[in-house]
Protein backbone atom coordinates (compact mmCIF):
# COMPACT_ATOMS: atom_id res chain seq x y z
CA UNK A 1 0.00 0.00 0.00
CA UNK A 2 1.15 3.59 -0.78
CA UNK A 3 2.63 5.41 2.17
CA UNK A 4 -0.44 7.68 4.11
CA UNK A 5 1.67 11.14 3.88
CA UNK A 6 0.17 11.50 0.46
CA UNK A 7 -2.65 12.94 0.04
CA UNK A 8 -5.92 11.88 -1.36
CA UNK A 9 -6.77 11.91 -5.73
CA UNK A 10 -2.93 12.47 -5.77
CA UNK A 11 -0.35 10.41 -7.87
CA UNK A 12 1.13 8.65 -4.34
CA UNK A 13 -2.10 7.49 -3.01
CA UNK A 14 -3.29 5.43 -6.37
CA UNK A 15 0.50 4.00 -7.13
CA UNK A 16 1.41 0.71 -7.19
CA UNK A 17 5.01 -0.85 -5.58
CA UNK A 18 4.92 -4.41 -7.12
CA UNK A 19 6.09 -4.21 -10.89
CA UNK A 20 9.08 -5.73 -12.64
CA UNK A 21 12.23 -3.34 -12.81
CA UNK A 22 15.60 -4.35 -13.77
CA UNK A 23 18.88 -2.28 -14.50
CA UNK A 24 20.24 -1.80 -18.21
CA UNK A 25 22.60 -4.55 -18.66
CA UNK A 26 19.73 -6.99 -18.15
CA UNK A 27 19.90 -9.38 -20.72
CA UNK A 28 16.36 -10.35 -22.47
CA UNK A 29 16.94 -13.82 -21.86
CA UNK A 30 17.22 -12.83 -18.17
CA UNK A 31 14.23 -10.78 -18.01
CA UNK A 32 12.10 -13.66 -19.36
CA UNK A 33 13.08 -16.25 -16.68
CA UNK A 34 12.64 -13.07 -13.92
CA UNK A 35 9.02 -12.28 -15.50
CA UNK A 36 8.02 -16.60 -15.83
CA UNK A 37 9.12 -16.72 -12.17
CA UNK A 38 7.60 -13.90 -10.18
CA UNK A 39 4.93 -12.45 -12.55
CA UNK A 40 1.86 -13.71 -10.41
CA UNK A 41 3.41 -11.84 -7.96
CA UNK A 42 3.63 -9.00 -9.90
CA UNK A 43 0.43 -6.57 -10.39
CA UNK A 44 1.24 -5.66 -13.55
CA UNK A 45 3.54 -5.77 -16.41
CA UNK A 46 2.28 -4.42 -18.96
CA UNK A 47 6.06 -2.22 -19.08
CA UNK A 48 9.55 -2.87 -17.85
CA UNK A 49 11.16 -0.12 -15.85
CA UNK A 50 14.95 0.72 -16.61
CA UNK A 51 16.41 1.94 -12.98
CA UNK A 52 19.67 2.31 -12.17
CA UNK A 53 21.88 1.30 -9.10
CA UNK A 54 20.34 3.77 -6.98
CA UNK A 55 16.66 3.27 -8.14
CA UNK A 56 16.69 6.75 -10.59
CA UNK A 57 14.19 5.59 -13.45
CA UNK A 58 16.76 5.73 -16.89
CA UNK A 59 14.25 4.04 -19.36
CA UNK A 60 11.13 1.77 -20.08
CA UNK A 61 10.22 -0.77 -22.39
CA UNK A 62 6.58 -2.65 -23.29
CA UNK A 63 6.38 -6.13 -22.60
CA UNK A 64 5.60 -6.23 -25.88
CA UNK A 65 9.10 -5.31 -27.26
CA UNK A 66 10.99 -7.33 -24.35
CA UNK A 67 9.58 -10.57 -26.05
CA UNK A 68 10.20 -8.95 -29.95
CA UNK A 69 14.20 -8.25 -29.26
CA UNK A 70 16.61 -10.63 -29.46
CA UNK A 71 17.75 -12.75 -26.04
CA UNK A 72 21.43 -11.39 -25.74
CA UNK A 73 19.92 -7.71 -25.74
CA UNK A 74 20.31 -5.97 -22.84
CA UNK A 75 17.31 -3.82 -21.79
CA UNK A 76 19.39 -0.70 -21.72
CA UNK A 77 19.37 -1.16 -25.76
CA UNK A 78 15.78 -1.62 -26.06
CA UNK A 79 14.37 0.94 -23.52
CA UNK A 80 13.06 4.52 -24.99
CA UNK A 81 14.35 7.53 -22.77
CA UNK A 82 11.51 9.73 -23.67
CA UNK A 83 9.87 9.25 -20.48
CA UNK A 84 6.34 10.58 -19.58
CA UNK A 85 6.26 10.49 -15.70
CA UNK A 86 4.50 12.32 -12.62
CA UNK A 87 5.37 13.33 -8.87
CA UNK A 88 3.63 11.99 -5.82
CA UNK A 89 1.66 15.57 -5.20
CA UNK A 90 0.69 15.07 -9.10
CA UNK A 91 -3.15 15.36 -9.06
CA UNK A 92 -5.52 12.60 -10.79
CA UNK A 93 -6.93 14.46 -13.70
CA UNK A 94 -3.30 15.20 -14.73
CA UNK A 95 -2.35 11.68 -14.75
CA UNK A 96 -5.30 10.54 -16.79
CA UNK A 97 -4.46 13.62 -19.33
CA UNK A 98 -0.81 12.16 -19.88
CA UNK A 99 -2.03 8.61 -20.21
CA UNK A 100 -4.76 9.56 -22.68
CA UNK A 101 -2.92 12.05 -24.84
CA UNK A 102 0.75 9.79 -25.13
CA UNK A 103 -1.42 6.94 -25.29
CA UNK A 104 0.43 4.77 -22.57
CA UNK A 105 -1.08 1.97 -20.44
CA UNK A 106 0.65 3.45 -16.81
CA UNK A 107 2.52 6.06 -15.85
CA UNK A 108 5.80 6.16 -13.63
CA UNK A 109 6.18 8.16 -10.35
CA UNK A 110 9.02 9.64 -9.11
CA UNK A 111 10.61 11.94 -6.62
CA UNK A 112 12.70 14.93 -7.10
CA UNK A 113 16.06 12.66 -7.94
CA UNK A 114 14.34 10.72 -10.36
CA UNK A 115 13.74 8.09 -8.23
CA UNK A 116 11.11 4.98 -9.30
CA UNK A 117 8.34 5.36 -6.13
CA UNK A 118 5.76 3.76 -8.37
CA UNK A 119 3.40 3.54 -10.93
CA UNK A 120 -0.39 3.92 -11.89
CA UNK A 121 -1.34 1.04 -13.47
CA UNK A 122 -4.05 0.60 -16.23
CA UNK A 123 -6.90 0.00 -14.43
CA UNK A 124 -6.66 2.59 -11.85
CA UNK A 125 -5.98 5.03 -14.59
CA UNK A 126 -9.54 3.91 -15.84
CA UNK A 127 -11.20 4.61 -13.01
CA UNK A 128 -9.73 6.99 -12.10
CA UNK A 129 -11.12 8.58 -15.45
CA UNK A 130 -14.80 7.46 -14.78
CA UNK A 131 -14.39 8.85 -11.23
CA UNK A 132 -13.69 12.80 -12.87
CA UNK A 133 -16.17 12.39 -15.66
CA UNK A 134 -18.99 11.50 -12.85
CA UNK A 135 -18.09 14.22 -10.88
CA UNK A 136 -17.53 16.96 -13.37
CA UNK A 137 -21.07 16.03 -15.02
CA UNK A 138 -22.42 16.51 -11.77
CA UNK A 139 -21.03 19.73 -10.76
CA UNK A 140 -22.54 20.94 -14.44
CA UNK A 141 -25.63 20.70 -12.57
CA UNK A 142 -25.10 22.30 -9.21
CA UNK A 143 -23.52 19.49 -7.20
CA UNK A 144 -20.43 19.84 -5.34
CA UNK A 145 -19.66 16.80 -3.75
CA UNK A 146 -16.33 14.72 -3.59
CA UNK A 147 -17.72 11.57 -6.05
CA UNK A 148 -16.33 8.03 -4.59
CA UNK A 149 -17.70 4.92 -3.12
CA UNK A 150 -20.12 7.15 -1.06
CA UNK A 151 -21.99 8.70 -3.83
CA UNK A 152 -23.96 7.50 -6.98
CA UNK A 153 -26.82 8.99 -7.72
CA UNK A 154 -28.40 5.74 -8.55
CA UNK A 155 -27.86 4.67 -4.75
CA UNK A 156 -28.05 7.80 -2.98
CA UNK A 157 -31.47 8.40 -1.25
CA UNK A 158 -33.82 11.00 -1.76
CA UNK A 159 -33.18 12.80 1.42
CA UNK A 160 -29.32 13.15 0.79
CA UNK A 161 -29.97 14.15 -3.05
CA UNK A 162 -32.06 16.89 -1.76
CA UNK A 163 -29.99 18.19 0.26
CA UNK A 164 -26.94 18.32 -2.51
CA UNK A 165 -28.80 19.76 -4.38
CA UNK A 166 -31.51 22.46 -2.67
CA UNK A 167 -28.32 25.01 -1.65
CA UNK A 168 -27.10 25.82 -5.20
CA UNK A 169 -31.24 26.35 -6.12
CA UNK A 170 -32.02 28.31 -3.23
CA UNK A 171 -28.77 30.40 -4.61
CA UNK A 172 -30.19 30.85 -7.81
CA UNK A 173 -33.64 32.12 -5.38
CA UNK A 174 -31.22 34.66 -3.80
CA UNK A 175 -30.26 35.80 -7.45
CA UNK A 176 -33.70 35.78 -8.79
CA UNK A 177 -34.65 38.00 -6.01
CA UNK A 178 -31.79 40.23 -6.55
CA UNK A 179 -33.06 40.93 -10.58
CA UNK A 180 -36.05 41.17 -9.83
CA UNK A 181 -35.39 43.90 -7.28
CA UNK A 182 -33.20 45.91 -9.94
CA UNK A 183 -35.81 45.61 -12.60
CA UNK A 184 -38.45 46.84 -9.82
CA UNK A 185 -35.99 50.01 -9.73
CA UNK A 186 -36.60 50.47 -13.30
CA UNK A 187 -40.33 50.96 -13.53
CA UNK A 188 -40.17 54.70 -15.16
CA UNK A 189 -38.13 52.98 -18.11
CA UNK A 190 -40.61 50.39 -18.59
CA UNK A 191 -43.58 52.24 -18.45
CA UNK A 192 -41.86 54.58 -21.03
CA UNK A 193 -41.34 51.79 -23.26
CA UNK A 194 -43.32 48.63 -22.41
CA UNK A 195 -41.32 46.84 -25.36
CA UNK A 196 -38.62 46.43 -22.95
CA UNK A 197 -40.26 43.73 -21.44
CA UNK A 198 -40.72 41.58 -23.96
CA UNK A 199 -37.10 41.40 -24.32
CA UNK A 200 -35.51 40.77 -21.31
CA UNK A 201 -36.33 36.80 -21.49
CA UNK A 202 -34.59 36.99 -24.74
CA UNK A 203 -31.53 38.74 -23.24
CA UNK A 204 -31.17 36.68 -20.46
CA UNK A 205 -31.56 33.35 -22.56
CA UNK A 206 -28.83 34.31 -25.02
CA UNK A 207 -26.20 35.59 -22.25
CA UNK A 208 -26.93 31.94 -20.19
CA UNK A 209 -26.82 29.82 -23.36
CA UNK A 210 -23.69 31.41 -24.51
CA UNK A 211 -21.92 31.51 -20.31
CA UNK A 212 -23.03 27.75 -19.95
CA UNK A 213 -20.82 27.04 -23.54
CA UNK A 214 -18.09 29.07 -22.45
CA UNK A 215 -17.89 27.16 -19.32
CA UNK A 216 -18.24 23.94 -20.41
CA UNK A 217 -15.06 24.76 -22.64
CA UNK A 218 -13.31 26.21 -20.42
CA UNK A 219 -13.51 23.40 -17.33
CA UNK A 220 -12.72 20.66 -20.45
CA UNK A 221 -9.92 22.74 -21.02
CA UNK A 222 -8.48 23.14 -17.71
CA UNK A 223 -8.76 19.05 -17.45
CA UNK A 224 -7.41 18.23 -20.10
CA UNK A 225 -4.56 20.37 -19.59
CA UNK A 226 -4.12 22.33 -16.41
CA UNK A 227 -1.19 23.76 -17.50
CA UNK A 228 -3.16 25.62 -20.05
CA UNK A 229 -2.35 29.74 -20.12
CA UNK A 230 -4.81 32.01 -19.40
CA UNK A 231 -3.90 35.29 -21.28
CA UNK A 232 -3.71 33.01 -24.75
CA UNK A 233 -7.00 31.16 -23.62
CA UNK A 234 -8.33 34.47 -22.44
CA UNK A 235 -7.72 36.36 -25.52
CA UNK A 236 -9.15 33.59 -27.90
CA UNK A 237 -12.84 33.33 -25.84
CA UNK A 238 -12.76 37.44 -26.24
CA UNK A 239 -12.64 37.32 -30.17
CA UNK A 240 -15.11 34.82 -29.97
CA UNK A 241 -17.30 36.51 -28.14
CA UNK A 242 -17.16 39.96 -30.07
CA UNK A 243 -18.09 37.80 -32.97
CA UNK A 244 -20.86 36.16 -31.45
CA UNK A 245 -22.39 39.60 -29.43
CA UNK A 246 -21.84 41.63 -33.39
CA UNK A 247 -24.05 38.83 -34.78
CA UNK A 248 -26.74 38.37 -32.15
CA UNK A 249 -26.92 42.37 -31.70
CA UNK A 250 -27.64 42.65 -34.89
CA UNK A 251 -29.46 40.34 -35.22
CA UNK A 252 -31.99 41.20 -32.35
CA UNK A 253 -31.49 45.44 -32.68
CA UNK A 254 -33.38 44.15 -37.09
CA UNK A 255 -35.53 41.73 -34.90
CA UNK A 256 -36.66 45.16 -33.03
CA UNK A 257 -36.82 47.47 -35.94
CA UNK A 258 -38.71 45.44 -38.03
CA UNK A 259 -41.17 44.41 -35.81
CA UNK A 260 -41.95 47.21 -33.68
CA UNK A 261 -40.51 49.56 -35.31
CA UNK A 262 -38.52 52.06 -33.27
CA UNK A 263 -35.25 52.79 -33.76
CA UNK A 264 -34.41 53.75 -29.97
CA UNK A 265 -35.30 50.49 -29.42
CA UNK A 266 -33.53 48.46 -31.79
CA UNK A 267 -30.42 50.15 -30.46
CA UNK A 268 -31.17 49.36 -27.14
CA UNK A 269 -31.83 45.95 -27.21
CA UNK A 270 -28.28 45.79 -29.73
CA UNK A 271 -26.56 47.13 -27.41
CA UNK A 272 -27.56 45.38 -24.24
CA UNK A 273 -26.99 41.97 -26.46
CA UNK A 274 -23.97 42.88 -27.12
CA UNK A 275 -22.59 43.92 -23.74
CA UNK A 276 -24.49 40.92 -22.27
CA UNK A 277 -22.95 38.36 -24.45
CA UNK A 278 -19.32 39.75 -23.67
CA UNK A 279 -20.01 39.92 -19.57
CA UNK A 280 -21.50 36.48 -19.99
CA UNK A 281 -18.04 34.79 -21.92
CA UNK A 282 -15.46 36.59 -19.54
CA UNK A 283 -17.38 35.71 -16.88
CA UNK A 284 -18.01 32.20 -17.68
CA UNK A 285 -14.46 31.94 -19.02
CA UNK A 286 -12.54 33.36 -15.99
CA UNK A 287 -14.34 31.88 -12.97
CA UNK A 288 -12.99 28.33 -13.59
CA UNK A 289 -9.58 29.59 -13.60
CA UNK A 290 -9.98 31.64 -10.47
CA UNK A 291 -11.28 28.58 -8.90
CA UNK A 292 -8.26 26.89 -10.23
CA UNK A 293 -5.79 29.51 -8.72
CA UNK A 294 -7.07 29.24 -5.32
CA UNK A 295 -6.82 25.62 -5.59
CA UNK A 296 -10.39 24.63 -6.03
CA UNK A 297 -12.39 22.83 -8.42
CA UNK A 298 -13.03 24.46 -11.29
CA UNK A 299 -16.36 23.08 -12.61
CA UNK A 300 -17.72 24.90 -9.14
CA UNK A 301 -17.90 27.62 -11.55
CA UNK A 302 -20.51 26.16 -13.83
CA UNK A 303 -24.17 25.67 -13.36
CA UNK A 304 -26.54 27.47 -11.12
CA UNK A 305 -23.95 29.73 -9.51
CA UNK A 306 -22.53 31.57 -12.70
CA UNK A 307 -25.83 31.75 -14.27
CA UNK A 308 -27.05 33.74 -11.89
CA UNK A 309 -24.19 36.20 -11.80
CA UNK A 310 -24.71 36.39 -15.79
CA UNK A 311 -28.64 37.05 -15.16
CA UNK A 312 -28.26 39.99 -12.72
CA UNK A 313 -25.49 41.42 -14.74
CA UNK A 314 -27.26 41.62 -18.08
CA UNK A 315 -30.57 43.09 -16.63
CA UNK A 316 -28.26 45.64 -15.26
CA UNK A 317 -26.84 46.36 -18.31
CA UNK A 318 -30.47 45.97 -20.36
CA UNK A 319 -32.15 48.73 -17.94
CA UNK A 320 -29.03 50.78 -17.77
CA UNK A 321 -29.04 50.78 -21.39
CA UNK A 322 -32.37 51.47 -21.64
CA UNK A 323 -31.98 54.79 -19.60
CA UNK A 324 -29.28 56.22 -20.91
CA UNK A 325 -30.94 55.84 -24.61
CA UNK A 326 -34.22 57.20 -23.60
CA UNK A 327 -33.05 60.11 -21.51
CA UNK A 328 -30.43 60.88 -24.59
CA UNK A 329 -33.01 59.99 -27.83
CA UNK A 330 -36.07 59.83 -26.28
Amino acid sequence: MPPKRYPPCSAGSLMIESFPKVQPNYKIEELEHLLEENAVNYQTIDYIYVVDGENRLLGVSSIKDVYEADKNTTMGEIMTTELVYVRPSTDQERIVYLALSHGIKAVPVIDKEKHLLGIIPYDVILETFNEEVHEDTLHFGGIFHRVGEEYHTDEISVKNMVKLRIPWLIAGVLGGTVTASIISNFENVLSALLALAAFAPVLAYMSDAVGTQSETLAVRSIAINPQIPLKNYLLKELLIALVLAVVCGSLLSAVALVGWRDPILGLIVGTSMFLSIISAVLISTGFPFIFKKIHLDPAIASGPFATMISDVITVTIYFTIATIMLLNFG
